[in-house]
């Protein structure tokens, strides 16, 4: 699970799309994978989102671990509805993740299969490639596209130590803060997040 391997997917899933072109908006992990895709293939982007992630190393900010563990220590037995499974997890969650907005969002991950719920993401996949989501591969070109940088104003994920290296690989990066929002910018401040993608999304073309 490398941010190559990633990117590589979106390729392959715009193929199958039959998609020439697109805009790209990703969060955290997900920005991270946005990036590599477009810095790989810039003429098949029109535009990058990156919310709440630099294309520098994590490891100092990052409750990702945090989350990672919490996730892996939780128990549902089998044969119990679906309300019941997520209460179940929650509770369990809620120990160690206090923040109710992050934790519905966690729990957005839990799916039956099988007759029992697992995590959808491959918890042990992520455990072991740790160093590399943390991190980003070291590119040497550049992506002249628009770009904007959309961080939470309680969140250390965007610093002013990143912007060089922000704009040695996206020039035209624009980078905006929404007020009162952590890391989950889109579950903590949802209109404000939707505003500022929607008016980057409604600018002409550079």
């Amino acid at each position: 699970m490398t941010y190559e391997a990633m990117s590589a997917d979106v390729h392959l899933l715009l193929h199958q799309l039959q998609l020439n072109r697109c805009i790209l908006v990703g969060h955290s992990m997900g920005g991270k994978t946005a990036m590599s895709f477009t810095l790989r293939w810039p003429e098949l982007v029109e535009g990058l989102v990156c919310v709440d992630i630099s294309p520098s190393e994590t490891t100092g900010v990052t409750s990702f671990q945090h989350f990672v563990a919490a996730l892996k220590a939780v128990e549902v037995p089998r044969g119990i509805p679906r309300s019941t499974a997520r209460r179940l997890a929650e509770d369990q969650l809620r120990a160690t993740i206090q923040e109710p907005a992050i934790r519905q969002f966690l729990l957005t991950n839990l799916v039956y299969t099988e007759d029992r719920f697992v995590w959808r993401v491959n918890l042990e996949a992520i455990s072991r490639h740790l160093k590399d989501l943390m991190g980003f591969p070291d590119f040497r070109t550049s992506y002249p596209g628009p770009t904007l940088f959309l961080g939470g104003s309680n969140s250390g994920y965007i610093s002013s130590d990143d912007y060089p290296e922000i704009e040695r690989l996206f020039p035209q990066a624009e980078i905006q803060y929404i007020p009162d929002a952590g890391h989950w910018v889109h579950a903590d401040q949802p209109q404000q997040f939707l505003a500022a993608v929607c008016s980057f999304l409604e600018r002409p073309p550079l």
